[in-house]
């Protein structure tokens, strides 16, 4: 599994125009599910990720996790961060999850998200998503389950 995670003031994600997961301050997260991920991605990756220490503390040191800052968590699935542009300019996909797997795979990083943090909301799986953001810092982070990042 692959995530990009954005630290933000807010964001929201409409499909067709109505906004289907909306967060104030917290984690934006495209997540992307690759052939050959398991439940144990899933659990690597949302430990890793309600975990990450980028919100910042009294002195103004990247100290505080999401759960410290009571932030909320928006999950975006996105497949095309399994894009392949080595051998050209049209990116290859085949390294993604087949959809039914990575939608299995999807659900069950929201479920385990959820069971550790709150709130958790999420993009729709397969729909064609319009995202805003506003940024906080910039902080981005990429992570790979495994451990390329």
């Amino acid at each position: 599994m692959r995530a990009v995670v954005q630290r933000v003031h807010a964001a929201n994600c409409c499909v067709d125009g109505q906004s289907v997961g909306q967060i104030n301050r917290g984690l934006l997260l495209f997540l992307g599910i690759g052939e050959g991920d398991s439940s144990d991605d899933v659990k690597y990756l949302v430990d890793k990720i309600v975990g990450l220490r980028v919100f910042a503390d009294s002195e103004g040191k990247m100290n505080h996790s999401l759960a410290e800052i009571d932030g909320g968590l928006l999950v975006i699935p996105q497949f095309t961060l399994y894009g392949d542009v080595s051998r050209g300019l049209r990116p290859s996909f085949d390294a993604a999850a087949p959809p039914d797997r990575a939608r299995q795979l999807f659900q069950e990083f929201l479920e385990a998200a959820q069971e550790i943090h709150t709130p958790v909301e999420a993009g729709e799986f397969g729909a064609m998503m319009d995202i805003e953001a506003e940024n906080d810092g910039p902080v981005t982070v990429l992570i790979d389950s495994d451990g390329k990042f």
